[in-house]
């Protein structure tokens, strides 16, 4: 690591990514926090603070924000969206649309800070995905589908990028209901799920809402994403929450 150490979180408007930027500003760190639309007054005022906006899924602006942002430490890919619902009823552009972000765009921004770490002989990639990739639960399967794809693409990384002395880690969060992740999932459910499938979709709903069991907190998500930066010794998966930890036994 530099002596002034540096960080780009992407998808910082809410959630994991906005606790991961201020938990790495109050550990000293320069953060570069990225979101789709920038917002004042998200993060504490600091001049170790650069906030840029960044849409994963389009060349041009993962290619700006990376030069901008200049050199870094770390890069921790959070940004992503969810969908919900069973898949007989789900629109196909809807998928293209997760996989476009939560694993093309955690893609394309590795690929676009790896020329830097790679000639510096020293960085880390951290992705973030879900718990749900080692314990399947309903109604999820597309998403599932693009954190699991994105475990994959992280450990075989790994391989290629560790002769350069640069690492890779996954952070798995449990479910965090105080988040944006279910109202975004919603967002591309059709309005009309097929008929054979309502009772289903509705028990599942009703149970995650009866749930009294272990959550995760953004709390968590951003411990763990700091000791997969700053841990040489973390290990490639490292889960974040109580639920996740208690979900993979």
């Amino acid at each position: 690591m530099s002596a002034n150490p540096c960080v780009l979180v992407t998808g910082c408007s809410s959630g994991f990514g906005l606790e991961t930027a201020k938990y790495f500003l109050e550990k000293g760190w320069r953060v570069v926090a990225t979101m789709r639309h920038p917002q004042d007054g998200l993060l504490p005022t600091s001049d170790q603070l650069r906030i840029l906006a960044l849409d994963v899924t389009d060349p041009d602006s993962v290619r700006r924000c990376v030069e901008e942002a200049g050199a870094i430490d770390a890069l921790v890919n959070n940004a992503g969206v969810g969908l919900i619902g069973p898949l007989e009823g789900l629109a196909l552009a809807s998928a293209r649309e997760v996989f476009d972000t939560n694993t093309l765009g955690t893609i394309a921004m590795t690929q676009a800070v790896l020329p830097q770490f790679r000639q510096r002989r020293g960085g880390v990639v951290v992705n973030v995905t879900s718990v749900v990739t080692l314990k399947a639960l309903p109604l999820l399967s597309v998403y599932t589908a693009s954190k699991a794809a994105v475990n994959a693409f992280t450990e075989s990384l790994a391989l290629e990028l560790a002769p350069f002395g640069v690492r890779t880690r996954l952070v798995l969060p449990g479910r965090a209901p105080t988040t944006s992740f279910g109202a975004n999932a919603r967002k591309f459910m059709d309005a009309d799920v097929p008929e054979a499938y309502a009772e289903f979709q509705d028990g599942v709903f009703d149970s995650m809402k009866a749930s009294t069991g272990p959550l995760t907190d953004s709390r968590d998500v951003a411990e763990a994403v700091w000791r997969a930066v700053t841990d040489p010794a973390a290990p490639m998966r490292i889960r974040a929450g109580a639920d996740a930890v208690a979900l993979a036994g």
